[in-house]
């Protein structure tokens, strides 16, 4: 065995001590693969460096070396470490792009799929290797790893997909992403430890039976978490499912651990551990559950003492707005939703000065990422050579090393790729005064309402009833003739011509540090009469006293005094696609460089979880995707398809940045959207509770 130092003894798992490079021109062994391995998501896995010049292989010690660059600089091309960063660019294209490069790079990977062991190798997702490329590199790592696992080519961009299929699997086994996402046994969510008692439904019904006595000490394990879980400690998916789902959005909010682990309800039948208090923990490798004494008084997650401050709304009369009227600051009179759209159409109309933010920042050993951003909108931006890179890396100069001229350039082109590409439906927007009118217009309501806060103050078992007692109330009451006038004359005004429409909540209780609301509030589509809009509107209003949101509010400490409801009318607009992108990686929150992007025929078939979307991850500094899940799709969608969803992905970081509430512009956004062949429709944009 050859290593580039010492050997250690250590036969234990990730073991080997940091003065251990790497494995040099030897076999990797099933027990030095974990010796030297790092772990993500679940699985173990080493870096793997072919020097075709030499014809050597290279397993990297992940305890030494977490980047293949470092490693080819300081042990084969003896270049120090700071110098490889500060010219990182340069290697990057000698590495990943050169047609002639002189080494390859990869991740072998170990999972274990329908019992058995696989190895999986696959490159950088930047790596724009060629098909021959493609095939060497296999051909030569299975010269040097166990011959009892098969070693299987996994595609790590949708470039690489599309050279994989053209080559016969016969000639380079292959297992593709979303294959091997669909069937990992865990997927970490959203990290964390609680203790708290488990409760396993194997069916809703067995849910909706036991779902009254549910506290915030349970822990609850099913296949599929409905949308309306109360506030818990944590959450166990028995399958699949995407991180956008409301229930998982609602979890991240909440800071509580949940992860998809198959096989837990049986596991846990196994243990005997349904109704029994366990400590619960997930971290990026695995799932736990141990059984614990039921103590006498459980430390509550953190959100139970947590109470969520809303800004003062103003419900004095405010007029009917078009969307395209209203700013970011007008979410007191109009809500958050409004209050973005109307911020998304200013952008979009007139640019900002903050596009450029995300890619201004800073992320060593890089001045900025200005020259990543020029070359995905296709625009020349002087990049520094290596020597004056090497000289800024440490010089006093950096700061200021941009050209304001190339910036003002590239903002004008980043604002052209939103002018150009994305739109925003037209709309209005119902101030809450019209809200408070309303209800102000009927005696009964305004009973039911006091009834309601009455039980809410002494937190009377009789919550539930009124809530349901004041929403029949809200959507039987006849609208006032001026109300309804008011929002006809709107409507002919601004929306002449419009055969389909959409009404949505936009209240000032919904995206909130804390608190994020993610579907318990309620939207319409499909609406073309003036009747149904009427109709629509109401059962907005009403979704504000909807037993869920009633009690999620008061678990947060918000006082339904302070809540109001208003409304957007949006023309509905035809589309091929849709779904929701996140600007973060849910399952590597590290992960600066990519978005995260479902899709699905239906926006509501993401995040209610009825349906599980296609998944794919989309680079937003070195561009290109890679297709984590088909989910229930039959087959991927096009080329063209992927351009539209890349250029999206850079759109939705260009309106993080504008966005973003500090200057680090690392706020990541949840955007919903709808895609024809010419245009991205944003008919949503708020934060992400990541």
């Amino acid at each position: 065995m050859s290593l580039t130092s010492m050997v250690a003894p250590s036969t234990s798992p990730c073991a080997f001590p940091e003065s251990i490079a790497a494995l040099v021109g030897e076999r990797l062994s099933l027990s030095a693969l974990h010796q030297l391995c790092g772990t993500l998501g679940g699985y173990s896995f080493v870096k793997v460096v072919v020097d075709r010049e030499q014809r050597e292989i290279h397993f990297l010690n992940d305890a030494r070396h977490s980047f293949h660059a470092i490693y080819i600089g300081e042990e084969i091309l003896g270049v120090p470490e700071e110098r490889v960063r500060a010219e990182i660019d340069d290697y990057n294209e000698r590495f990943y792009h050169a047609p002639d490069r002189r080494f390859l790079l990869g991740i072998l990977a170990l999972h274990t799929r329908q019992d058995k062991k696989i190895l999986s190798l696959e490159t950088v997702e930047v790596d724009t290797m060629t098909a021959a490329l493609i095939r060497e590199f296999h051909a030569f790592v299975a010269e040097y790893v166990d011959p009892a696992l098969p070693l299987l080519f996994k595609p790590a961009n949708q470039l690489q997909e599309r050279l994989v299929r053209e080559i016969p699997a016969a000639e380079l086994p292959r297992v593709f992403a979303h294959e091997l996402f669909s069937t990992a046994p865990f997927v970490a969510l959203n990290p964390g430890t609680v203790t708290g008692r488990l409760r396993a439904f194997r069916t809703e019904a067995e849910y909706r039976s036991a779902a009254g006595g549910l506290a915030w000490s349970d822990i609850i394990v099913m296949d599929r978490v409905p949308d309306d879980i109360p506030r818990l400690s944590g959450i166990v998916n028995a399958r699949h499912t995407t991180p956008l789902s409301h229930t998982n959005v609602l979890a991240t909010g909440w800071q509580i651990p949940n992860a998809v682990q198959l096989g837990a309800l049986a596991e846990i039948d196994r243990r005997g551990l349904d109704g029994k208090w366990v400590e619960y923990t997930v971290d990026d490798r695995s799932l736990t559950l141990r059984e614990v004494d039921e103590p006498a008084e459980a430390a509550p997650p953190s959100w139970y003492a947590q109470r969520v401050t809303l800004e003062e709304p103003e419900s004095d009369h405010s007029p009917i707005a078009n969307l395209s009227r209203l700013r970011a600051s007008d979410r007191y009179r109009y809500g958050t939703k409004a209050a973005n759209l109307g911020e998304l159409h200013h952008v979009l109309a007139r640019g900002s000065e903050r596009l450029l933010g995300f890619y201004q920042v800073p992320r060593p050993p890089r001045e900025n990422l200005l020259p990543h951003l020029a070359q995905l909108l296709d625009i020349p931006f002087p990049r520094p050579d290596a020597t004056t890179a090497s000289h800024l890396a440490n010089s006093a100069e950096l700061p200021g090393a941009t050209d304001p001229s190339d910036v003002a350039t590239l903002a004008a082109a980043a604002h052209r790729l939103l002018d150009e590409r994305v739109r925003v439906p037209r709309g209005i927007a119902l101030p809450f005064s019209l809200q408070r009118r309303f209800l102000e217009s009927s005696p009964r309501i305004q009973q039911a309402i006091g009834k309601l806060k009455m039980a809410l103050e002494l937190d009377a078992r009789e919550i539930e009833p009124l809530c349901v007692e004041l929403q029949s109330l809200i959507r039987s009451a006849r609208l006032p003739g001026a109300l309804a006038g008011e929002i006809d004359s709107a409507l002919v005004s601004q929306l002449a011509g419009v055969r389909r429409f959409v009404v949505r909540s936009s209240s000032n209780a919904e995206d909130l540090a804390g608190f994020s609301a993610a579907g318990i509030y309620e939207s319409i589509n499909h609406v073309t009469t003036a009747e149904r809009i009427f109709a629509s509107v109401k059962e907005v209003w009403a979704s504000l006293v909807s037993v869920r949101s009633v009690r999620l509010r008061h678990q947060a400490g918000i006082s339904l005094d302070e809540c109001f409801m208003g409304v957007v009318i949006q023309e509905q607009v035809a589309a091929d696609f849709g779904g929701v992108l996140v600007t973060t990686n849910p399952m590597n929150r590290a992960d600066f460089r990519t978005v995260y992007v479902n899709v699905s025929p239906k926006v509501t078939d993401v995040v209610d979880g009825s349906a599980l979307p296609m998944q794919y991850l989309y680079s937003t500094v070195e561009g290109g995707g890679r297709t984590l899940s088909l989910g229930d799709a039959a087959s991927d969608l096009d080329e063209r398809a992927h351009e539209q969803l890349q250029r999206l992905a850079i759109a939705g970081r260009l309106l993080q940045a504008h966005f973003s509430p500090d200057y680090t512009f690392d706020s990541p956004v949840d955007i919903e959207w709808l895609a024809d062949r010419d245009h991205v429709h944003i008919v949503q944009l708020r934060p992400y509770s990541a």
